[in-house]
């Protein structure tokens, strides 16, 4: 349930700018579900957590007891007997506390294992959205382009009308449909990068290749953008691992203060002595019973100062990571929120250049029913609206892969 939580939050996250343009398309947070499902990545760090949680039970034992059995080839004789052969039984135990501090440590390494799910399930859900946006901008482009052919077909048709009636030269045909061929040259590339895109895409769901990706027909650029909370970055789970590493080495210290302990052992033999012939006495033939206690001191303990001292040093390597990765996390997410103001103006830019360029091909056409024109000028013009269109593409598709990694910063 703890995963399925964090999954819907972010998911929610990820889609409030854009859900509602997704009605007739294949939602995104159903996909992103279907992949959190199926990857094999976060199926591999799950295992990994479960094993790494399962080593509990393992370290909650004691040393093994020991069992010894002697035979006296030469019987040595006592007053109640000789003695023919003995068996002995011996069980260390820890220090008091020992145990418990081992199941801490081995848990305190397991909450670390956990984080690595929680990263992996947001960079999985990261890359899905990433690559949904790069198919939409694929797409997109291809429709751009489709349009771009039809309207230079159209313009061919007027610049052979302009050949007949000798207001236009057959070189203003030829260099309308070399242009033309350009276009269904850039739609078949664009096309074959679809489909690389889509093999990528497929793979991160776990599924087969060539299941088809229906992504959403337009995108638009929100008039308002999700606020950016910076303080949420101290609660990122690459920033929690470091936390949970560096208290899996305070309980690594505590159980190795608990192994400098002695260790305390009981015991029991038992000689078995056999009756002394022609002889009779209270303990003729008795056995020999003998309880034991011993203790384990390590004397030479310069082991476990030098794990103390390994120790206070990792802590401080773990804090210097930790400040580390917090400052390139902030730079991704100054960048990401920078990328994404630029990918807005570059958007209000183009928009208004496009129309621009519509206003230019408006006054081309009326200049062809005035009897004159220039299909030079169309060629320009019709390139500079494809390019604002695709600049257009380009930054919708912008803002949202950056909005994905502020997503996944600070969500």
């Amino acid at each position: 349930m703890k995963y399925k939580s964090i999954q819907i939050k972010i998911v929610l996250a990820l889609g409030s700018c854009f859900l509602s343009l997704f009605a007739n398309a294949q939602q995104l947070e159903i996909l992103i579900d279907e992949a959190l499902t199926n990857n094999p990545e976060i199926q591999k760090f799950e295992l990994q957590y479960k094993r790494a949680s399962e080593k509990v039970n393992e370290v909650n034992t004691i040393p093994n007891t020991e069992f010894g059995v002697g035979y006296f080839v030469s019987e040595p004789e006592t007053r109640t007997g000789a003695q023919r052969f003995k068996v002995s039984a011996k069980q260390m135990l820890p220090w008091f506390g020992t145990i418990t501090s081992r199941e801490n440590y081995v848990s305190s390494l397991a909450d670390a294992k956990y984080e690595d799910i929680v990263i992996a399930k947001r960079k999985l859900m990261a890359s899905v959205s990433q690559s949904y946006y790069n198919l939409y901008a694929n797409k997109a482009k291809q429709e751009v382009l489709t349009e771009n052919i039809k309207l230079l077909e159209t313009y061919e048709t007027l610049a052979l009308t302009s050949v007949e009636v000798g207001k236009a030269s057959a070189v203003d045909v030829l260099r309308l449909q070399m242009r033309q061929n350009e276009m269904q040259q850039l739609k078949d590339v664009l096309q074959q990068q679809f489909l690389a895109e889509q093999t990528n895409f497929n793979n991160l769901l776990n599924r087969d290749n060539d299941v088809t990706v229906n992504v959403v027909d337009s995108l638009m650029i929100p008039s308002e953008d999700f606020d950016i909370t910076s303080e949420n970055l101290a609660l990122h789970p690459e920033l929690l691992k470091y936390d949970k590493l560096y208290q899996s080495i305070e309980q690594s210290e505590l159980l190795n203060q608990k192994e400098s302990s002695p260790m305390i052992g009981f015991g029991l033999d038992y000689i078995n002595v056999a009756e002394r012939p022609n002889m009779d006495f209270s303990d003729n033939g008795k056995d020999i019973v003998m309880p034991m206690v011993s203790v384990s001191i390590p004397i030479f303990n310069k082991k476990y100062k030098s794990q103390t001292k390994q120790n206070d040093l990792q802590q401080q390597e773990i804090t210097a990571q930790k400040q580390e990765r917090l400052n390139a996390l902030e730079t991704l997410l100054d960048k990401a929120n920078n990328e994404r103001i630029s990918a807005r103006i570059s958007y209000a830019t183009q928009t208004k250049n496009l129309q621009q360029a519509k206003d230019a091909e408006d006054i081309l056409i009326k200049s062809y029913e005035t009897g004159t024109i220039d299909f030079n000028d169309v060629l320009d013009i019709q390139e500079l609206q494809l390019k604002f269109q695709m600049n257009q593409i380009e930054s919708v598709k912008t803002y949202y892969a950056q909005s994905t990694i502020i997503n996944y910063l600070i969500q």
